[in-house]
């Protein structure tokens, strides 16, 4: 099947949360929270940049949505949820990624906003996503890659139930041109995830 013929919802929502594509306007959004969390984004995310203007910001939330609507990546934001369950504010940023559609392969990526600690939204975002793409993406692998030295990011990855695989030893550069290691989580289907359950290859919004 042709991926842009899967029909993916634009958003997913679990009790705290509410997980989003990209959508024009939300540069503004995008662009305060990334510069509020440029102290801790820098060591570890080549595209947190100091100097990005809001242009710039709300270009990568189109095109986001573009490769979205492609299925080429599954980029979400965060959002807080009300108790109307309407979207609070932006704490993060999530989704899909190296998508494998034949394997049905994913890889799950994520980010924090500064001053969001310690409140399990990221673990929680993680999990939504993992169910997501076993239960109605029809996964086989869904895996992670963080970097060695970023203990915050590894720990979701074990608290969302992943299986460390592989520490690839100096195998890259960090965003400051530093060797890195990095740690490769997973969890596969008829391992961690039961082969006898059933997937749809689509979704319904």
């Amino acid at each position: 099947m042709d991926p842009v013929l899967i029909d993916v919802p634009m958003q997913l929502s679990t009790d705290r949360l509410i997980l989003r594509c990209p959508q024009p306007g939300d540069g503004p959004l995008a662009n305060q929270a990334e510069l509020e969390s440029i102290r801790d984004l820098q060591p570890w995310m080549p595209w947190a940049r100091g100097d990005k203007s809001i242009a710039e910001s709300e270009a990568y939330c189109r095109r986001a949505q573009a490769r979205y609507l492609l299925r080429e990546e599954l980029p979400m934001f965060i959002f807080e949820r009300d108790v109307l369950g309407r979207e609070g504010r932006l704490i993060g940023g999530t989704g899909l990624h190296r998508i494998d559609w034949a394997l049905r392969s994913f890889e799950i990526g994520y980010w924090r906003r500064s001053g969001f600690g310690g409140s399990g939204h990221a673990t929680e975002a993680v999990r939504a996503l993992a169910r997501f793409a076993f239960d109605q993406l029809a996964a086989r692998r869904v895996e992670i890659r963080t970097d060695d030295a970023n203990r915050l990011s590894w720990r979701v990855a074990e608290r969302a139930g992943f299986t460390l695989e592989a520490l690839l030893r100096g195998d890259s550069l960090t965003a400051l041109g530093e060797v890195r290691s990095t740690r490769i989580y997973a969890r596969v289907r008829g391992i961690e995830e039961p082969l006898g359950v059933a997937a749809a290859a689509s979704v319904q919004h």
